[in-house]
């Protein structure tokens, strides 16, 4: 069996390791009920030109 002390210093190699790989996120804040969607407002003079947001998972 290792000594405690080794054993704490593989834990905190393998901490900076994740750390140092790690992807950073985004969170998206969720709508709850007492929050409600904000509307949208269309526009009559909407011409039928729309981008494309693609959103990487």
């Amino acid at each position: 069996m290792l000594p405690p002390f080794i054993i704490e210093q593989i834990r905190k190699r393998e901490e900076e390791e994740r750390k140092q790989y790690e992807q950073p996120q985004l969170e998206i804040p969720a709508v709850t009920p007492s929050q409600p969607a904000p509307t949208k407002r269309r526009d009559d003079a909407d011409d039928g030109k729309r981008g494309v947001t693609i959103i990487e998972l």
